[in-house]
């Protein structure tokens, strides 16, 4: 995809000016639709001893944290594969776990109630446990809230997640990352920590800095090895690569992943954001909303490395922010912003009306105008299908859509009573008479409660 040039220049004048405020030595900006980069500029150095060269799409950076979005979805494909239930508690595939009743949904949606770090001040010593060490301690570890109370983050939990992966898998969870999500997607430069392998003759990777409050001088910052703590937070990767996953986070291949289960994670199942309820939290994926729009990602924080990826899945739109400082302010904003700038200048068309071809028979007697409760829904079919909307739904909010499960029997599958089922009855003539839907009396006539009777 190509954008305008006045667009283009709007995108880079945003993220100049938070480069500029932010004090961040390198960004890498970027907006993702049509499957990958639509825009992208580099402001700043990736290194201080590289004072002529920006950060580029194929320069990496730690995205810390947006590990977990990778290892959460390798949790789904094993759930549907059958090898486990969100159901399941920790236990069932961590024997050695004594914490009783943590349920892999629990641990996906941040939920669980447990402590945020492993044992120990891992993050001032930067000392991370292994495997063994991390299975070990987690027994020992404090329950701080009890399930669902509210949404407190964890990486203890999520590096246990990484450990049932491995389990389940029988191999290192950087194994399974590699062969399950990794290579069916073609994500080459995404490593756990930096890729030294990069044949450029450079590092090819973005050098990580604190900017200290009062001067203008950045200090480097250390490397760590997360060790078993990686599937929370031990990758290193790419705006290129990111902009990948965006495109399959908006619309999944497949053969990796389903576009059912894709939806399922990005449903919310706790609202991080108790005061002003404009963020949620998925399976494994932040839901934050901008204006109308949703949308869905991950933030991740490093020493030295502060990144973001977002998407917003109907437009399919993505904001990435990758910088190498460990100060860069509100991450999440300057992604939204960058993919909302974007929609707003150039947004997605819709797909063009198109006529049918027929309509079923058995749906031919049901279109028009149906009453329940005193408000009309208008019955259409549409490509075929049975379709409803309420007269008073919003032109931007979806119609009710219905499957056929059998001779006057439709299972609603989106829209309003998603799930439950329509039943159409019919005079001897097999003209409808009246249709329930979730139970409730559809009428031709408008009628009050006993009114059929």
């Amino acid at each position: 995809m190509t954008i305008r040039d006045d667009t283009a220049r709007q995108l880079h004048r945003l993220a100049l000016d938070r480069q500029r405020k932010g004090r961040i030595p390198g960004v890498f900006a970027g907006v993702v639709r049509g499957g990958g980069l639509a825009w992208h500029t580099g402001i700043g150095v990736a290194r201080l001893d590289e004072p002529d060269s920006p950060p580029g799409p194929d320069d990496q950076f730690l995205i810390a944290s947006n590990t977990k979005t990778f290892t959460a979805t390798m949790v789904m494909q094993l759930r549907d594969e059958g090898r486990l239930s969100l159901d399941d508690t920790l236990d069932v595939h961590v024997p050695e776990v004594s914490h009783p009743g943590l349920t892999m949904r629990q641990c996906l949606a941040h939920v669980s109630g447990m402590q945020r770090e492993p044992l120990g001040d891992v993050w001032e010593a930067l000392e991370f446990p292994d495997r063994t060490q991390l299975v070990a301690d987690f027994n020992r570890a404090e329950r701080v809230h009890r399930p669902h109370r509210l949404w407190h983050y964890s990486n203890l939990v999520f590096s246990m997640l990484g450990e049932v992966v491995a389990r389940l898998d029988g191999r290192e969870w950087h194994e399974s990352l590699r062969a399950r999500l990794l290579d069916p997607l073609e994500m080459r430069r995404t490593s756990v920590g930096f890729d030294p392998s990069t044949g450029s003759g450079r590092p090819g990777h973005a050098e990580g800095y604190y900017v200290p409050p009062w001067t203008d001088v950045p200090v480097p910052q250390p490397g760590n090895d997360l060790l078993a703590m990686d599937p929370c937070g031990g990758l290193a990767s790419t705006g290129a690569d990111l902009a990948r996953w965006s495109a399959f986070i908006a619309e999944p291949v497949a053969e990796v992943l389903s576009a059912d289960t894709m939806e399922e994670m990005c449903e919310p199942q706790a609202v991080m954001d108790l005061e002003g309820w404009t963020s949620a939290m998925g399976l494994g994926l932040f839901l934050v909303r901008s204006g109308k729009r949703v949308y869905v990602g991950h933030t991740g924080g490093m020493p030295g490395h502060i990144t973001a990826l977002f998407t917003d899945r109907a437009a399919k739109t993505g904001g990435v922010v990758l910088t190498n400082s460990g100060t860069t302010p509100d991450i999440t904003g300057f992604a939204l912003a960058l993919a909302d700038r974007l929609t707003d200048a150039e947004p997605v068309l819709p797909e063009p009306w198109r006529p049918g071809t027929s309509v079923p028979g058995d749906l031919a007697g049901l279109v028009g105008t149906w009453w329940s409760e005193g408000s009309a829904f208008h019955f259409s079919v549409r490509q075929g299908r049975l379709e409803a909307r309420a007269d008073s739904l919003a032109e931007d909010k979806p119609a009710s859509l219905f499957q056929p499960l059998g001779a006057d029997l439709f299972r609603t599958v989106s829209g309003r009573e998603r799930g439950e089922l329509l039943r159409v009855t019919r005079d001897g003539q097999g003209r409808p008479t009246k249709l329930n839907w979730a139970t409730y009396l559809c009428s031709r006539e408008p009628l009050a409660f006993g009114e059929w009777l």
